[in-house]
């Protein structure tokens, strides 16, 4: 409950029943046209619109041989109900849309989402119009298991039990620097500061600066300065915003390499672990699934055609 609603005070409203009725006999000046829209009598309609009388103190209708007519008090009320009830409408009737509309959720780590699934979001939606995308972005594990989640991005080794287990692709690290730093060869490394992504789960593969520079066979002098980042969309933005040189993951930093925000100066580069695509064994795969799965899969044949 929101702490908020604690102290503010009720609202002294009129039943809703005698405001519908209102509404219905300002709209059609009609007691008996009235009571046919909402089928009920014209007894129960005079009923009601005289409790809102009583309710308000103030006389809404004036009453004549074969037509109502509504009075000063009735013309102000009248159109506040009508846009009242027809926003009610519209909006009962977004959500029932809403609903019938299919879905499909998939979750994958928040840098994932960010730089590798939302820039192809666009050709899903060319594809398939009528289903709608939920992107799910989440360090955290989530349970798949929910009926929350339909489809999983995992990066790691598996296996995965009690899942379909699909590899996408394995990831591929190198170092990459906003081009304006003038960095062309390892030695360049002695001069501009390492960025560094803590990676969340301790894995001997996980590709860092000291495995590297191994790979490379080069020395590591100290860097001026370090900086470390716990979120890898951040050590994104800082070797985008030239504070230094990354080493991160070529996938996620695709958009980045072709629009030429980043280089990649020099290798080696290094391999990570794989990018899974999980649905969970014993549910069926329905057709805002299937359509996701091939959506994705589409995305990585593109992916492996330009390696």
């Amino acid at each position: 409950m929101n702490k908020y609603h604690l102290y503010e005070p009720m609202r002294q409203l009129p039943p809703l029943s005698a405001l519908r009725a209102f509404e219905a006999a300002a709209r059609f000046g009609s007691f008996k046209q009235a009571a046919i829209d909402l089928a009920v009598t014209p007894t129960a309609i005079s009923h009601q619109i005289r409790s809102l009388e009583d309710h308000t103190g103030l006389v809404l209708f004036e009453r004549r041989t074969r037509q109502v007519i509504l009075t000063e008090a009735g013309q102000l009320l009248y159109p506040v109900l009508r846009e009242g009830f027809d926003s009610f409408a519209a909006a009962l009737d977004r959500l029932r849309k809403t609903k019938l509309r299919p879905t499909v959720t998939i979750t994958a780590t928040t840098a994932f989402t960010a730089k590798w699934l939302v820039p192809k979001v666009t050709r899903f939606q060319a594809l398939h119009p009528d289903i709608d995308l939920h992107l799910h972005a989440s360090d955290a594990a989530v349970d798949l298991e929910s009926n929350a989640i339909d489809l999983a991005i995992r990066y790691g080794r598996g296996p995965y039990p009690g899942f379909r287990a699909e590899a996408m692709f394995t990831d591929r690290f190198a170092p990459v620097v906003n081009p304006h730093l003038g960095v062309r060869t390892p030695d360049d490394l002695d001069r501009v500061p390492l960025i560094h992504f803590e990676w969340h789960r301790s894995d001997p593969v996980n590709p860092t600066w000291a495995g590297w520079f191994r790979a490379a066979g080069v020395i590591a002098n100290d860097p001026r300065s370090q900086l470390r980042f716990s979120d890898e969309s951040h050590a994104i933005q800082a070797a985008v915003a030239g504070q230094g040189v990354a080493l991160l993951s070529l996938s996620l930093v695709e958009d980045e390499l072709m629009a030429g925000r980043l280089i990649q100066p020099f290798g080696p580069v290094v391999e990570g672990l794989t990018y899974h695509m999980l649905t969970v064994a014993d549910r069926p795969m329905s057709h805002v699934i299937t359509a996701a799965a091939d959506w994705l899969r589409a995305e990585i044949d593109g992916v492996r055609s330009t390696e």
